[in-house]
C-alpha cells in the first residue's frame, strides 16, 4: 500500500484507455481492503467515524490533499460516515492515478 502512496498523482489529460482486467487487479491488491473496484469503472470506500465533527475533519483533509495533487474525488459526508468515489473523469474510468490517490487518502 505504501508504494502506491509514494507515487505522484499525474493529472490525466485524456486520450488513454481506462484500466481493465488484470491491470485493475494488480493495483487493487495494493490498496487497503476497504477499497472496492466497482464495475471496472471507479473505486469506492466508506469510512466510519464517532461523530459528524470527525467525519467533517477527515473530509477537509481529503479536500486539501485533492487540491494539492489535483485529483478530486466525489465525497459524500454524513453523520459519522464519509464515502469516497474515485475515477478519472477525462477517460470515464480508472487510471493508476486513482489508485495512487486512494493510497494517499489512507495515509491521512
Amino acid at each position: 500500500m505504501s508504494a502506491l502512496a509514494e507515487k505522484e498523482c499525474v493529472p490525466c489529460k485524456g486520450g488513454v484507455t481506462p484500466l481493465k482486467g488484470e491491470e485493475l487487479r494488480r493495483l487493487a491488491v495494493q490498496l487497503n481492503p476497504g477499497w472496492q473496484v466497482v464495475d471496472e469503472h471507479h473505486l469506492e470506500r466508506d469510512y466510519k467515524f464517532k461523530n459528524f465533527r470527525e467525519a467533517l475533519d477527515f473530509t477537509n483533509r481529503v479536500g486539501e490533499l485533492a487540491e494539492k495533487v489535483n485529483h478530486h474525488p466525489d465525497i459524500y459526508l454524513a453523520w459519522g460516515k464519509v464515502k469516497l468515489t474515485l475515477w478519472t473523469h477525462k477517460i470515464d474510468g480508472l487510471s493508476e492515478g486513482d489508485f495512487v490517490f486512494a493510497a494517499k487518502v489512507d495515509k491521512l
